[in-house]
């Protein structure tokens, strides 16, 4: 636990103590009430917990998702509330979410999302490195076999596998640029071939 989560524990323990201390102030009277109103508290509690935990859950489920014109070879990609983009490709036939970033020179992948695309990650050697808004990460180069966003499959592309810690993969400009058109309209994201 690292000192922020054990700051945010001795918070919480205190606030307990607190409300515990004015349940027991103030039910010297009638404790069938104070039980009931410290039932509902911790119901309340219980409650908010659960969804600070089941946040990330949450915010996958309810995230727009991007629409496919496979006739026209168009992809549209709603913006996220968080205001970025985020794209479901099939890599090497593993479904993998993306985080569009025109910044990325390359396509960046975790190293779960590469385990899922069948690169063997403890086999990798991390050689290269990259500048990243947290400073300096060492990369492995690979090519992927295949990465198919709606009815465009691109073959034998060029990635790379971040060995540092990285909440999501990200799609680079070496994969975006193949696209013909890349636009930003209001809140949309187009990508036609």
């Amino acid at each position: 636990m690292d000192s922020f989560d054990t700051g945010r524990l001795i918070y919480l323990v205190l606030l307990g103590l607190m409300v515990i201390g004015w349940f027991v102030t103030q039910g010297k009277t009638n404790w069938n009430k104070t039980l009931q109103q410290a039932a509902a508290w911790a119901l309340i509690f219980g409650g908010a917990i659960a969804a600070y935990g089941l946040w990330g859950d949450i915010a996958q489920t309810v995230r727009p998702q991007q629409t496919v014109f496979a006739e026209e070879n168009k992809i549209v990609v709603p913006r996220s509330a968080n205001g970025h983009y985020y794209l479901d490709a099939e890599v090497n036939g593993a479904r993998i979410s993306f985080v569009l970033d025109t910044g990325a020179t390359s396509v960046v992948l975790t190293k779960t999302d590469a385990a899922l695309a069948g690169l063997d990650v403890d086999g990798l050697t991390y050689y290269s490195r990259a500048m990243t808004a947290n400073g300096e990460v060492r990369t492995a180069p690979v090519r992927l076999d295949s990465i198919a966003l709606g009815p465009v499959t691109d073959t034998d592309v060029p990635a790379v596998v971040n060995e540092g810690d990285m909440s999501n993969s990200l799609m680079g400009m070496t994969y975006l640029q193949r696209w013909g058109t890349i636009q930003i309209t209001g809140n949309e994201l187009t990508l036609i071939r």
